[in-house]
């Protein structure tokens, strides 16, 4: 016998965590936003080339796969093309393969949808709910909020927006990262991310939120074009202490734009060997019956707790971890 049956969190943890959601769902209730809740299973799932899932057999054949979910997305998405107006949810989400410092494969997320904000007004609501949760004397300056294009130059001294495949493999020899050469090949997307996680995210948030916006066209995940610059997508990162808490786009409404990124992600796992996935042809069919102007995000809530109680490791605030739940 072990003590392995023991919660890995303390009681006063699961005591701010509790607080935390409490906190959250009195902040949503002022403001008139409705708490929803949607499957965790799903016929079909996200496209994703870098997320893998987790899926389960209704009867133990191929046909009957089910998707667990990596994020409500898209079935809150449904809600909202159905004419719910404002929503959020606390659920959990899984995803194959995430474990470590600052991933568990379940983990619990945050994420709501404001109909009729612009991506600023969905940042400035960002910003009012954080700074209620997060402690006063550690937290007391306002966000600082910056261009995708301009923290990438000022750390990397590259032109995020335009792609010179030379200078890019110049400053990863520059930079002692070698590997990025035959990792990222020609694609701008991947050295984007490759830069960006080991270079330019530990500066991140050093003294407080970070708001990293107006992402480069080709990282345009579910956001829109921005209508004055097709080189950037309507798209915000969050960071705190050089970790990414949040993911927030003004969302893309187009259903042959959507299922054009569809086709492509899967091409693209295709070509890197990743598990088949199945596109969702119910949020098709919802953006074409009408997704109305929205802002969205979606917000690690294990992460969030993390920065609130100053823990070094995900797993010091998860009753259970995967290794032993």
């Amino acid at each position: 016998m072990t003590d392995n049956w023991k919660p890995g969190s303390t009681i006063e943890l699961i005591q701010l965590r509790a607080k935390l959601l409490h906190e959250i769902r009195a902040f949503f209730y002022v403001h008139n936003v409705l708490e929803v809740e949607t499957p965790i299973l799903s016929h079909a799932s996200g496209t994703d080339p870098y997320l893998e899932h987790f899926t389960s057999n209704l009867s133990g054949t191929d046909k009957s796969r089910l998707f667990l979910q990596t994020s409500p997305e898209f079935a809150m998405k449904r809600l909202l093309a159905a004419n719910t107006r404002s929503i959020y949810q606390i659920c959990k989400v899984f995803r194959q393969g995430e474990s470590g410092r600052y991933h568990n494969p379940e983990f619990t997320l945050l994420e709501w949808y404001r109909v009729g904000f612009t991506l600023q007004q969905l940042m400035n609501e960002v910003e009012v709910l954080l700074n209620q949760v997060l402690p006063a004397e550690r937290f007391p300056e306002k966000a600082v909020r910056i261009s995708y294009a301009e923290v990438f130059a000022e750390y990397t001294g590259l032109n995020a927006l335009q792609f010179d495949l030379a200078e890019y493999q110049s400053v990863a020899i520059k930079l002692n990262l070698p590997e990025a050469l035959e990792l990222c090949a020609t694609n701008h997307a991947n050295w984007l991310d490759f830069l960006f996680s080991h270079i330019v995210q530990r500066h991140l948030g050093v003294a407080g939120l970070c708001m990293v916006y107006d992402y480069p066209a080709c990282l345009p995940s579910l956001a829109r074009l921005k209508c004055d610059n097709p080189l950037v997508v309507e798209r915000v990162e969050i960071f705190i202490h050089g970790i990414e808490l949040g993911n927030g786009y003004f969302e893309l409404a187009d259903v042959k734009e959507q299922r054009k990124r569809f086709e492509q992600d899967i091409l693209l796992r295709e070509k890197q060997g990743a598990a088949k996935v199945t596109m969702d042809e119910h949020l098709l069919a919802a953006l074409q019956s009408g997704l109305p102007d929205c802002s969205g995000i979606a917000i690690g809530l294990d992460r969030l707790l993390m920065v609130i109680s100053q823990k070094k490791s995900i797993d010091e605030v998860l009753t259970f971890s995967i290794e032993t739940a």
